[in-house]
C-alpha cells in the first residue's frame, strides 16, 4: 500500500499548533524569568504571533508582517519577547526560501530591528548581546532559507530535464517504429525489384512465368501498403487508440515470407524444432521481424546462396536461427553496424527480454541467432543482445 504525501497546508497548521502550545507552555515560566506572568490579551497574542504560520506557503510576506506585529505588541505590554519568537523565525525562513535575497533581507532587517526594540524596552542589561544574537539569528535563517530556495530551484530544472528526456525516448520510440517500417518496406521491395526484373527478361519468352512474377510483385505490393497503413496508423498522434486495420504478422505467416523470398530468387529452407505453439504475440512478431530482415539482408548481399530457417521450440525459451552460405560476411559489401536493419533486431531483442548476435560464420556465409524467452518470468529479466551486422 503506497503512502500518500501529507499536504503543505496540513503540515503547516500542524506546525502553527505546535509551536503556539509551546510558546503558551513557555510563557507560564514569564514569572519565573522575572517577566510579569500572561493574561488572557497576552495568550491571544502568542496565538497570533504563531498560528498564521499556517498560510506560510500561500502568504509569506503577509504571515511576517502579522506576527511581527504581534510580536510588537506583545513586548510593547512588557511581557517576556522570548515566548513570541518562533513565529516569526519560521516566517523569515519561508520568506527567505520563496522570495529573491533583497526581499529576505529586508524582512531580516525588519526582525532585527524588533528584536533591538524588544531589548530596548525591557531595559536590558546588555544590549550588545542583543544585537548580535539579532544579526546572527537573522543570517542564518536568511542563508538556510536561501539553500531551501536554490534546492528547490535545482529540483525544478531536474524535473524539466527528466521531462525532456521523456520527449527524446518518446522521439527514440518513434525512431524505433520508423526503423520497423523501413525493415517491411525494404523487404518487400526487394521482392519487388527482383520480381519486376524477372518479368521484364522473360516477358517475352516465357509469358507464364511473367505473370507470375507480376503475381507476386502485386501480392507484395499489397501486404506493403499494408505494412504501410498499420505504421502510419501507429504513428498518428490525433487518433492513437484507433484499431489496426490488420493484425501483425506472426510465426504461422512465416511459410508465406520464406515463399516470397524463393520467389525473390533466394533458396530458404524452413525447418522446425519441438512442440509448435501459440506465443505471446509479442514474441511472435518479435521472431517474425528479425527472420524478415536478416532474409532481407540474405536476399540483399549474399549473392547467389542458400539461406535456411530454423525455428526451435523450447520449454521456456524460443531460439531463432537463420543463416546463409553466400557473400554476407563480407566488410566491404556489408559495413558493420551501418544499417537500420541491425539497430532494429537489437532493439527487438532487448524489448522482449532475448538475445541476439549477428556475423560471419567460420564455415562461410553469415548467422543471425535469436533467443527469446516465452514465459514472463524469463522475459522479466531482460537480455543484452551482442554481434552486429
Amino acid at each position: 500500500m503506497r503512502l500518500r504525501t501529507p499536504r503543505p497546508l496540513v503540515v503547516d497548521t500542524l506546525i502553527a499548533v505546535a509551536m503556539t502550545v509551546v510558546a503558551a507552555l513557555l510563557g507560564q515560566e514569564s514569572r519565573s524569568q522575572g517577566w510579569p506572568e500572561l493574561d488572557v490579551r497576552a495568550y491571544l497574542l502568542v496565538a497570533l504571533a504563531h498560528l498564521p504560520v499556517a498560510l506560510r506557503s500561500r502568504h509569506p510576506l503577509a504571515v511576517f508582517a502579522v506576527v511581527e506585529v504581534a510580536a510588537v505588541v506583545f513586548v510593547t505590554l512588557g511581557h517576556w519577547p522570548v515566548v513570541c519568537t518562533f513565529g516569526a523565525m519560521l516566517a523569515l525562513y519561508t520568506v527567505a526560501s520563496v522570495r529573491p535575497v533583497r526581499t529576505a533581507l529586508a524582512c531580516a532587517g525588519c526582525m532585527a530591528a524588533v528584536w533591538v526594540y524588544a531589548g530596548l524596552v525591557s531595559h536590558s542589561p546588555s544590549m550588545a548581546s542583543v544585537c548580535g544574537q539579532a544579526l546572527l539569528y537573522c543570517s542564518v535563517l536568511v542563508w538556510f532559507g536561501h539553500l531551501a530556495r536554490r534546492t528547490a530551484e535545482l529540483t525544478r530544472r531536474l524535473r524539466a530535464e527528466q521531462a525532456e528526456r521523456a520527449r527524446r525516448a518518446v522521439a527514440e520510440e518513434r525512431g524505433r517504429i520508423a526503423r520497423e517500417l523501413h525493415d517491411v518496406v525494404a523487404h518487400h521491395m526487394s521482392v519487388i525489384s527482383v520480381q519486376a526484373g524477372l518479368a521484364r527478361f522473360v516477358f517475352d519468352s516465357d509469358p507464364a512465368t511473367a505473370r507470375g512474377a507480376l503475381g507476386t510483385i502485386a501480392d507484395t505490393s499489397g501486404e506493403a501498403l499494408e505494412e504501410l497503413r498499420r505504421m502510419l496508423q501507429v504513428l498518428r498522434e490525433e487518433d492513437p487508440e484507433a484499431p489496426e486495420r490488420a493484425p501483425m504478422p506472426t510465426l504461422e505467416r512465416l511459410g508465406e515470407l520464406v515463399d516470397r523470398v524463393r520467389a525473390g530468387g533466394l533458396p530458404v529452407d524452413l525447418a522446425v524444432e519441438g512442440t509448435a505453439r501459440p506465443l505471446p504475440p509479442g514474441v511472435e512478431l518479435c521472431a517474425y521481424r528479425v527472420v524478415q530482415e536478416a532474409l532481407t539482408n540474405a536476399l540483399k548481399h549474399a549473392g547467389p546462396a542458400h539461406a535456411r530457417v530454423e525455428l526451435r521450440y523450447g520449454a521456456h525459451e524460443l531460439t531463432v536461427r537463420v543463416t546463409d552460405d553466400g557473400e554476407g560476411a563480407d566488410p566491404a559489401r556489408v559495413p558493420t553496424g551501418s544499417g537500420h536493419g541491425l539497430i532494429g533486431m537489437r532493439e527487438r531483442a532487448k524489448l522482449y527480454g532475448g538475445t541476439i548476435s549477428a556475423g560471419p560464420r567460420f564455415e562461410g556465409g553469415y548467422e543471425v541467432r535469436l533467443t527469446l524467452p516465452t514465459s514472463a518470468a524469463e522475459r522479466s529479466r531482460g537480455g543484452m543482445p551482442e554481434g552486429e551486422r
